[in-house]
């Protein structure tokens, strides 16, 4: 086990927003940060460069669409350090909408990877979380937008304060099955593969942060979601507003909450400020 025994954990952190943050982490957490990366060369470089600055963060393989994959990094953090303190969630896809790729495909190829991905990762990585410990889902302010475009009966269910994990995991399956059909907008879903993941990743964090504070509310474990703004990365394009390292400022805002923090926890966050849902 390290004898350093904190740890922070970022996924898809070789590039953009997650190399930021990861960035940020080894500066400002006073412990080890694990760089995660589905391809180990461009992860093992990233690290490399943040050494080159003279930071320490260590590598692990971690593709989120993976379960075995998922699990090695289980076993390794429970190995290393018994546990874990922060778990930032930022690995995720995006198809430009000007792809030929039929939408269907789009939506079940980001589906699994942004909120299945996900959705894994946490059920295999929650139960390590330490007293006190953060967890960050990166979402998108698209996930706003989808949701003002969904019917209302949609609307009310993804607001609902009661949505279990298993009625959110088959509505959006229900949504990928409708994008097959071709019946998605004729259902009330929004044209928007990207915007529905990201609102599964918004709600599921809504439900993980209800389950802690019922199962372990003196732990003092704040969950929320987060939007780090239109990036220039290669998702964001080079229109974007914000640098990376803007980019990271929320998601490493949340991460390293105070210990007596009370809040924010279970609420969707931009720019530091919590959106209503």
């Amino acid at each position: 086990m390290s004898s350093c025994n904190r740890v922070a954990l970022v996924t898809g952190a070789n590039k953009g927003v997650g190399f930021a943050i990861a960035r940020d982490l080894c500066r400002l957490f006073s412990g080890d940060v694990v760089l995660t990366a589905r391809d180990e060369a461009r992860g093992r470089a990233a690290v490399q460069q943040l050494q080159a600055e003279g930071l320490s963060p260590r590598f692990h393989q971690l593709d989120i669409t993976d379960l075995q994959s998922i699990r090695a990094l289980r076993d390794f953090l429970r190995r290393e350090y018994g546990g874990l303190d922060v778990l930032v969630n930022n690995a995720a896809v995006y198809m430009d909408s000007a792809e030929t790729t039929p939408f269907h495909i789009r939506a079940e190829v980001i589906m699994k990877t942004n909120f299945h991905g996900t959705r894994d990762v946490c059920t295999e990585l929650l139960p390590l979380m330490r007293p006190g410990g953060r967890v960050v889902n990166v979402s998108s302010m698209e996930c706003l937008r989808a949701l003002k475009l969904c019917s209302p009966e949609l609307q009310q269910k993804f607001r609902s304060e009661t949505i279990t994990e298993e009625e959110l995991v088959g509505l959006m399956k229900k949504f990928v099955e409708d994008a097959k059909k071709g019946v998605h907008q004729k259902e009330g879903w929004p044209d928007t593969a990207y915007g529905v993941t990201k609102m599964g990743v918004t709600v599921l964090s809504r439900i993980q942060a209800r389950h802690l504070r019922e199962q372990r509310g003196g732990d003092k474990i704040l969950l929320n979601a987060c939007c780090p703004g239109w990036v220039r990365t290669d998702m964001g394009g080079p229109k974007a507003h914000k640098s990376p390292e803007e980019g990271a400022e929320t998601p490493v805002y949340l991460a390293l909450l105070p210990p007596d923090a009370e809040g924010p926890h279970g609420q969707f966050l931009m720019d530091k400020k919590v959106e209503q849902w």
